[in-house]
Order: structure tokens, then sequence, then C-alpha cells
């Protein structure tokens, strides 16, 4: 399998998350970034913390990449999750804006 290219923003994004570095993580997304967890959405900082601080930084959670596409500015992530909260393949949809994220959206993978 050769090694999957992740751009930037995302893939420092990534390494964020699996360093469970919630600072960095939150600096990631724009002011008005969002978060759409399987049609549950968070937006703005304050909303991302809170649903982070239990199901996403907070549970220690790490992302295995396996496959990677790239859509202007849409990079699609879909990987192995693995956390203190839940598990399994899942598919991350990061919509960027500049060196930001402006909305990742998770759902089956």
């Amino acid at each position: 399998m050769t090694e999957q290219v992740i751009p930037e923003p995302v893939a420092s994004f990534l390494d964020r998350v699996n360093a469970h570095d919630e600072q960095a993580f939150l600096d990631a997304f724009i002011e008005a970034g969002a978060v759409d967890d399987w049609g549950r959405i968070f937006t703005g900082r304050q909303a991302i913390k809170a649903w982070s601080d239990k199901e996403f930084i907070g549970s220690r959670g790490t992302l295995t990449v396996e496959e990677v596409d790239v859509t202007g500015d849409t990079v699609t992530v879909i990987g192995d999750w693995r956390s203190n909260y839940a598990n399994g393949r899942s598919k991350f949809v990061f919509d960027t804006d500049g060196d930001k994220v402006a909305k990742m959206t998770i759902s089956e993978g």
C-alpha cells in the first residue's frame, strides 16, 4: 500500500488530534468553524470544545488513515477511529478555508 498524502491544513490537524493537543485542535478551526458529527452540528469553538471534551480529544481518540481524496478545498479522509468513546471505520470530510478548517463532517466510513 502506498502512503497517502494528506494536504495541509488537514495533515497538521490530524497530527494534533492524534497527539491529543486540545488547544492546537481548536486553533485549527476558523472562528465560526463547525463539526457535524453524524448529523449533530456544533458551531463555534466553545461548542466544538464541549463536544470534543467528551467525544474526541477528551476520549483520547486517534485516527489511522486508510484513504484520502482531495477535491478543491475539500479533503476526505477515511480511516479507523479508536477512542474511549467510539470506535470504527469513519469518514471525515474537511472543508478548508486557507490554512484553517472551516468544517469537519464525521460519518460512517
